[in-house]
């Protein structure tokens, strides 16, 4: 965890603090388009709170540098035996030059925020991203969750006494395979699919490698995901060490639903399999999030 690593590094500079400096030469990679695409919904409100992030991939040590689309639109079609039966599209505008932020267009002809009540029904979420003169595509659909029914304290350890657990306690929804994202903050994530508790009540812990004040508020959530969602949140946690958030500095070998169709003459295949190293990064998701708090002891 990173703070594991950060002593492990401090004590390796006292100890070392004489030696000649070493320098790395890291392979460099190409700058990719960086989208993050995760909007969170809370089904009590009128609009979803749609907010893209645009960034381009940078070194290994470096941030992402925010960067400007010419356009992004998201259009969303409802289908009934392959036919589609309603549809709708919103044009998104940058909050300010050069941040790299796109929501709703304010200034547009028409509101062009997206009603909630539209997640009732079973729509295709289509996001379209031009930047720098090539076409990027994404695809979803709306993932609803269950509720968090408990979060309480623990008292106990998984490496040392330095450590916080939080017991999260939920009820799985029956006769569907499901999967789930947390959010502990800190850009702590956890992944869980119900292949073992299938429609039952579930609970387990979750260790902070840290000791919180007393009356610290820890904010927790819990995101619905599809698998392929799941899948991806499983392989970018795992490979970046829990250092970061998922979209902050994503690996360039962990490959999100968000696709290149500059040069594609064929729409519906879209999986850039004749590309192989011809993509963006990053992820387009609408997802339902369910609150919970913790008061530390």
């Amino acid at each position: 965890m990173k703070r594991i690593l950060f002593l492990t590094l401090i004590s390796f500079f006292l100890f070392t603090g004489c030696e000649d400096v070493i320098e790395v030469d890291l392979p460099e990679q190409d700058t990719r388009l960086v989208v993050d695409g995760l909007i969170r919904v809370d089904i009590n409100e009128t609009y979803i709170p749609v907010e893209i992030r645009l960034s381009l991939s940078s070194s290994f040590f470096d941030n992402n540098l925010p960067t400007s689309a010419e356009s992004v639109l998201i259009i969303y079609e409802e289908y009934e035996d392959d036919i589609v039966v309603d549809q709708g599209s919103s044009s998104l505008a940058e909050t300010s030059p050069g941040s790299g932020v796109y929501v709703p267009d304010p200034n547009f002809s028409s509101d062009q925020r997206i009603s909630t009540s539209i997640l009732d029904g079973d729509f295709l979420f289509t996001l379209l991203i031009r930047h720098q003169g090539r076409l990027y595509l994404a695809q979803t659909r709306y993932v609803p969750v269950v509720p968090i029914n408990s979060i309480r304290q623990g008292t106990g350890t998984l490496f040392g006494d330095d450590e916080t657990e939080v017991i999260v306690n939920f009820t799985d929804q029956p006769d569907v395979d499901n999967f789930y994202l947390f959010d502990f903050g800190f850009g702590e994530f956890l992944v869980t699919e119900d292949e073992f508790y299938k429609g039952q009540e579930f609970e387990f812990s979750f260790f902070y490698d840290q000791q919180f004040e007393s009356g610290t508020v820890l904010d927790i959530s819990i995101l619905g995901a599809d698998q392929t969602f799941y899948n991806y949140m499983d392989q970018l946690i795992e490979q970046s060490g829990d250092l970061q958030g998922p979209f902050q500095t994503p690996v360039n070998t962990v490959r999100g639903n968000v696709f290149d169709v500059t040069d594609l003459d064929n729409i519906d295949v879209i999986d850039n399999v004749d590309q192989p190293e011809v993509f963006p990064l990053g992820y387009f998701a609408i997802v339902q999030e369910e609150k919970g708090q913790l008061i530390v002891d």
